[in-house]
């Protein structure tokens, strides 16, 4: 038998008597921890899957230790710009063994399909194109030229002073 539960965000495929690490949870070491988010319960060919969750089942796990994972280095760096950023971190994890799955859970009932009657077509109502008045032109204004203002000569360039 495997469950799939959700924890953290993420989601774990379990079965029993595994060991697991998951995000941090808040629980001291030796503690007994449910998981009531359980998404699929599967046994051989026998799959009950929810939607988006199964009632009534649970995951129950130990907890075995609360630790570190490995150091996971983040750099950031943008070439020829004289740009580059290094930082390291740590990610707490709970390491858990499943314990036990209980309750196979009700997934949502699939809905019965009533048989289905052919759909009479009634004879639409023939819709009336309501005319619209034509919009009349506007009258072509008359535009006056406008003549080029007058070009003003360059000026000429000062002579330079020779010593």
């Amino acid at each position: 038998m495997y469950v799939v539960f959700r924890s953290g965000g993420k989601q774990y495929r379990a079965s029993k008597g595994e060991v697991l690490k998951l995000e941090k949870l808040d629980a001291d070491e030796g503690a007994s921890v449910k998981f009531d988010e359980v998404l699929l319960v599967g046994e051989g060919s026998n799959i009950k899957v929810g939607s988006p969750l199964l009632s009534g089942s649970t995951v129950s796990a130990k907890v075995l230790r609360q630790g570190k994972s490995k150091k996971v280095s983040v750099v950031k760096f943008k070439r020829r710009k004289n740009y580059l950023r290094q930082h390291t971190h740590r990610q707490f994890f709970t390491e858990v063994e499943i314990t036990g799955i209980s309750g196979a859970g009700k997934a949502a009932a699939p809905k019965e399909d009533a048989p289905k009657q052919p759909a009479t077509k009634k004879p639409a109502a023939k819709k009336v194109a309501a005319k619209k008045p034509v919009a009349k032109k506007a009258a072509a204004k008359t535009t006056s030229t406008k003549k080029a203002a007058a070009k003003k000569p360059a000026k000429k360039k000062a002579a330079k002073k020779t010593k």
